[in-house]
């Protein structure tokens, strides 16, 4: 007995859709170019396959019972994924990547991102991009792993791993701030590290997945919030659950506004370099969606937008 791999293929889907447009078995097989009996005979053996009844019977006109009323509808998708998987084929076989896989630090600007995303879009590639939030050295980690094909957010130093190439994206100001109700705000002048031990930090969590991961700014001892973001941290420290160390260009608008209050440390305000990163050997070729990427971020404007716009429109 034919199973249901043997007779649900692509033919056997495409007549049913023929028979339910067409109203009757007979006009169905006049289009197909079959006789009527080879048409009831295939229907017959998908309903075997199957174990059900697609067609009722006792009606004059080809009357679809609900199973195969689903079946129609499931049909028709799976034709319309073979006709998509076709042309998806077709395209990747002139360079496209079938899937870029992008991992994104969390001190990067997501709307950026996604007017990056937008435009790449805009293209009608083949290619699917994918999005990975990461975090300190787990950025870079996605990317030598081989779970990402570049990486947006990185230490400067990726020379230093095999087949990794780099450019310079930019540089990050940090600034120590807390929100004007934390008992910070109004302390004394540079704050000394006893000062801010005394208070909760908030902290980005590292999503390097081996290893101790990367922590900045924390003192030993200190009570420490953990949030997954640079968006989280900023929210949290917006809340007054906390004090630490914001990137200037996200948290200007909240300092205008009198939402943060930047002070003075005895440590020197600190300043990161910031870069971006892919994965590629000598010999190894760039796909399309790769080098379009890499182009956009060629443009100095880009890459400042990257860093800085972190407010959407």
């Amino acid at each position: 007995m034919q199973t249901p791999r043997d007779v649900l293929t692509p033919d056997a889907l495409a007549m049913l859709q023929a028979i339910a447009l067409s109203g009757s078995f007979a006009a169905a097989a006049r289009e197909m170019g079959m006789v009527p009996s080879a048409l009831t005979y295939r229907v017959r053996q998908i309903e075997d396959a199957l174990d059900v009844l697609l067609y009722d019977r006792s009606a004059r006109q080809a009357k679809l019972t609900p199973a195969g009323a689903e079946l129609l509808r499931e049909g028709g998708r799976l034709l319309a994924e073979i006709d998509a998987v076709a042309n998806r084929v077709k395209r990747v076989a002139t360079g496209w990547e079938s899937v870029l896989t992008i991992a994104v630090d969390t001190i990067i600007s997501k709307p950026t991102m996604m007017e990056l995303c937008d435009s790449f879009f805009s293209l009608a590639p083949p290619t699917r991009i994918r999005l990975r939030d990461e975090a300190l050295s787990g950025t870079l980690q996605a990317l030598t792993s081989g779970q990402a094909d570049l990486a947006i957010g990185v230490a400067p130093d990726v020379a230093n791993h095999t087949g990794i190439h780099g450019k310079p994206l930019g540089s990050v100001t940090f600034v120590y701030a807390v929100a004007p109700h934390h008992p910070l705000a109004n302390a004394p002048e540079p704050l000394s590290d006893d000062t801010i031990q005394k208070h909760r930090a908030v902290a980005v969590a590292d999503t390097v997945q081996r290893g101790d991961g990367l922590t900045f700014g924390l003192l030993g001892g200190q009570d420490v919030f953990t949030v997954a973001s640079m968006q989280a941290k900023l929210d949290a420290q917006l809340r007054g659950l906390g004090g630490g160390s914001l990137p200037r260009c996200m948290a200007d608008a909240y300092i205008e506004t009198g939402r943060l209050v930047v002070k003075k440390t005895e440590r020197p305000q600190r300043q990161v370099a910031i870069a971006y990163a892919w994965r590629g050997g000598k010999t190894t070729e760039q796909g399309r969606a790769l080098q379009w990427w890499l182009q956009q971020l060629d443009s100095a404007t880009t890459r400042a937008a990257l860093l800085e716009q972190h407010r959407g429109p």
